[in-house]
């Protein structure tokens, strides 16, 4: 996928995404004007990534305005209950909840008629949804200072074009590094159990050249004790200002590793995924489908029916750990609860 193309789009009045469940074995575009069949969307994971899920529900509330033809107290009403059916897809990403506070906003303002709030709805929506591609672009110029000519970076889980309305975040710094003419190389992981290192990472890096060599999970420790790896860049779904990262489960393996190896380990993310006022003790954990680890991908059994199985979806890396946190205003680094006020002007 370049980096132009957008995985997410607002098209007439109705919301077009590519299926990531589907990737990279058939791009398959689905497109609705239904704000319920978009949620279902973010919590099948046909949309995912931090990013993303938030730039959707913005497009989500912009589609139950769209198709609506009451007054404006029924239109009200009915963004009110979009807002709050989004806001139980999924309860980790944090950019998911700052959308959605946005788009809150906008609907709780004064209007003549329910015209005019539908308008300010749709403008916000896509407003969010541009801002997502220009900041991750800013991401990655900020980033590929920090990538050197003839680095390997490893990455975990996708923080790409496909993890976002465009470009991406961890894959933005890399893009940006590549395009810059710094020569790159990239070790994904397969990211068990939805594999979306092996299935969407690959599939993105391959699309453009930037060579890229996959690995699964457990094989972190070895390329890092082989000196393969010269730095790890991987996306977020909620920073607190702590300098705790929330990632895809097995982000805080790798991040051990990287600490015990002495390698630069750094998380990019947009502002909007930084959560100011959470407290780690507090930062809830999906926990998904137990199937999602009996099978892969939901096709062939690999253990008994019906064992007991842990599948949380993240985990949290503490701030000791992370030499870095790449952001659109620039890198946030050690004592983070200086750094990120200062990023966030708190």
């Amino acid at each position: 996928m370049a980096a132009g193309v957008r995985s997410l789009e607002w098209v007439g009045g109705r919301v077009r995404w590519l299926n990531t469940l589907k990737v990279p074995w058939e791009e398959e575009y689905v497109e609705t004007s239904d704000y319920e069949r978009l949620a279902v969307a973010i919590e099948s994971m046909e949309i995912r990534g931090a990013p993303a899920i938030g730039v959707a529900a913005a497009l989500g509330v912009a589609l139950a305005a769209s198709d609506f033809s009451g007054g404006l107290d029924e239109l009200r009403s009915r963004l009110l209950r979009a807002i709050d059916r989004f806001s139980r897809t999924r309860p980790t990403a944090v950019n998911l909840f700052w959308a959605l506070e946005r788009m809150r906003e906008v609907v709780s303002g004064e209007y003549a008629n329910a015209e005019e709030l539908r308008e300010s709805v749709i403008k916000e929506a896509l407003r969010i949804y541009e801002e997502d591609v220009k900041v991750n672009v800013a991401i990655g110029e900020v980033g590929s200072k920090l990538v050197e000519d003839g680095d390997t970076v490893l990455t975990h889980c996708n923080a790409g074009s496909l993890a976002t309305a465009g470009y991406g975040t961890a894959l933005g710094v890399i893009r940006s590094a590549w395009y810059s003419g710094k020569r790159v190389r990239v070790i994904a992981t397969e990211t068990r159990p939805m594999l979306q290192g092996a299935r969407l990472t690959v599939w993105e890096l391959v699309k453009e050249g930037i060579p890229v060599t996959l690995t699964s999970d457990s094989m972190v420790g070895y390329v890092m004790s082989k000196k393969l790896v010269d730095k790890v860049i991987v996306g977020a779904d909620r920073i607190l200002k702590s300098g705790h990262v929330i990632n895809k489960i097995g982000t805080y393996t790798i991040a051990v590793l990287a600490h015990h190896h002495g390698i630069p380990f750094y998380s990019a993310a947009p502002t909007s995924t930084i959560d100011p006022v959470g407290r780690v003790e507090e930062v809830v954990i999906e926990e998904r489908d137990p199937d999602e680890v009996r099978k892969v991908l939901g096709r062939l059994l690999i253990t008994v029916p019906g064992v007991k199985v842990m599948n949380p979806a993240f985990d949290v890396t503490p701030p000791n750990l992370v030499s870095g946190i790449i952001t659109e205003k620039g890198v946030a680094t050690q004592p983070y609860e200086e750094s990120i006020g200062r990023l966030l002007k708190l």
